[in-house]
């Protein structure tokens, strides 16, 4: 009988307990945070000859345009779009992709406005810098835009013969703003005050081409030696790139307001910021705006300014000025909060590529394997974070699959002007508008394609990669990142599942053919679209272009 009391009471308790924290946590049945759907399994629907089939989702589709409907009766304006896109971040790096503390760098900002919108665990960009931002611009593969490398010391090729989003934008009625890096030509026909950006303050090409050949730790044997000095770097010589801060406004010239130099490249970042906020304070609030903001900071070699020097609990510069980028991303969200537009402006948070390990331990950190220069998920698998005040809801995370080329095309739906899509080129990017703003959106995607320059790489469909050539490390330098490893073809091509392996290490392709079939099927179906709309091959690169199957 004493038993029997034992467990009565016990019962109860548990009872009481259970409806205490019912009350005190309330959960929601009908709000599953995060849905998931089998694109392998989907039908998808040719919308035009020149772009992606997609999945069609009625009733998100319905769902979104229904919200937009009430912002532009609500603020009687298209959407403002912001674009926060940092360099060389790795998927690890912030808080909540499960880095931030517990990686020596808190990112608390970004954190916040993750757990409050939607969370993409399956962000594509490209294996490197030059070509991400040509296709975040132009909704194209670099195949197609032509900008398979990062265009250096003056190189030729950049957007001149591009459609990119801000041109569609600009012509829309929206004011267009570019901050920060841009490093995607600097003929002044690429430049981006002559691709559609009303004004652009910023610099042309990549941090580090300002400071490696001025660093003392770096380069030793060219800073100690004034004959290689005079050889290899006097003014005399014009090394054939702009060196400076620049502004620019449309069809102008661009001016030089400062070059970048060692001891003042710390101080850029809060320049810019400060800019940014400016802009966004003073533009007109009966017109739209386009901001692209790009950091300098993360990408090596960083330099802390002294306000941030050692703020980072791991003391690291690549760490400090990870929390530096956090908190501008932090002053341009209270910015739009403070003018009343922070819920009517669409805020993405993205990476252009994986860390860049040559650079190590300058450098970010990706639980995958690879890193920026590989097709392997640590190359290409960005943070992806996208916010909207009142419009998207908070704690959505997704593992649909979303390409930054889905930029460009989401954003050109969103200020309604799909008309405005070129036909005569094919475009890569598909309209995911349904898939960030409906509470239960699913994505439009059904395929990502891996390209290392102008080689294709490999494809994922659902949680399936099949892999036909990859960069791997080189044994004589086991260290490095994906821009010092080894090109190899597979003879049969590796299947990796990964949910299961996402790092990469098993190949299941004798043991899936129905999955390596269906992913060999899309690779043929990628491949003939470069037949009617043949690839652009502008920039000369290390290797023999391989597209044509």
């Amino acid at each position: 009988m004493h038993f029997l009391r034992s467990i009565l009471r016990l019962f109860i308790i548990c009872f009481l307990f259970q409806n205490v924290f019912a009350q005190i946590l309330p959960m929601d049945p009908g709000y599953p945070q995060s849905v998931w759907e089998d694109a392998l399994s989907k039908k998808r629907s040719n919308i035009a000859e020149n772009m992606e089939p997609v999945i069609l989702h009625p009733q998100d589709s319905q769902e979104a345009q229904q919200k937009l409907h009430l912002l532009l009766k609500k603020f009687k304006k298209k959407p403002n779009i912001l674009i926060f896109l940092m360099d060389d971040v790795g998927y690890g790096d912030l808080g909540c992709y499960g880095g931030g503390v517990a990686v020596g760098a808190p990112t608390p900002h970004m954190d916040k406005l993750c757990y409050n919108g939607l969370q993409l665990t399956s962000t594509y960009s490209q294996p490197s810098c030059s070509p991400t931002r040509a296709t975040l611009l132009t909704g194209r593969l670099p195949m197609r835009h032509g900008i398979l490398i990062p265009p250096m010391y003056g190189a030729p090729g950049g957007l001149e013969e591009e459609v990119t989003l801000a041109k569609v934008l600009s012509e829309s009625g929206y004011v267009t703003q570019a901050i920060g890096k841009w490093h995607v030509g600097e003929n002044e026909a690429s430049q981006p005050q002559n691709v559609g950006f009303d004004d652009f303050y910023g610099f042309l090409s990549v941090s580090d081409m300002y400071t490696e050949w001025r660093d003392p730790v770096q380069s030793p044997e060219l800073i100690n030696n004034k004959e290689r000095q005079e050889a290899l770097i006097s003014p005399s010589k014009d090394t054939p790139f702009n060196k400076h801060l620049v502004h620019g406004s449309k069809g102008k010239s661009v001016e030089n307001l400062e070059e970048l130099t060692i001891d003042n490249i710390a101080t850029f970042d809060q320049k810019m910021a400060d800019y940014g906020v400016k802009f966004l304070k003073n533009v007109k609030k009966d017109r739209p705006f386009f901001l692209y903001y790009c950091t300098r900071g993360t990408h090596f070699d960083n330099y802390p300014n002294d306000s941030v020097k050692g703020i980072s609990p791991a003391k690291y510069p690549y760490k400090d000025v990870m929390v530096e980028m956090d908190n501008i991303l932090g002053r341009l969200v209270q910015t739009l909060e403070e003018i009343g537009e922070l819920e009517n402006t669409l805020v993405v948070i993205l990476s252009d590529n994986g860390p860049e390990m040559e650079s190590w331990p300058d450098s970010g950190y990706t639980p995958f394997r690879g890193s920026k220069g590989a097709s392997f998920e640590g190359g290409v698998r960005v943070p992806g974070i996208v916010y909207w005040k009142g419009t998207i809801r908070p704690g959505r995370v997704s593992d649909g699959l979303f390409d930054l080329a889905d930029i460009f095309t989401t954003c050109v739906s969103l200020a309604d002007v799909k008309e405005k899509l070129p036909e005569d080129r094919y475009i890569d990017g598909i309209d995911q508008t349904s898939f960030l703003l409906a509470d239960q959106g699913k994505s439009n995607r059904a395929s990502v394609f891996y390209w290392l320059q102008d080689h294709f790489s490999a494809v994922r469909m659902a949680e399936y990669k099949l892999m036909e050539m990859a960069t791997i490390r080189s044994l004589d330098t086991p260290e490095a990142g994906g821009l010092t490893g080894k090109t190899v073809s597979y003879t049969y091509g590796h299947l990796f599942n990964l949910y299961l392996d996402p790092k990469e290490e098993h190949n299941l392709l004798i043991r899936k053919i129905p999955f390596s079939e269906a992913l060999a099927n899309e690779i043929d179906r990628h491949m003939a679209t470069f037949k009617k709309y043949p690839p652009k091959l502008q920039l000369k690169t290390h290797s023999s272009p391989k597209y044509d199957r």
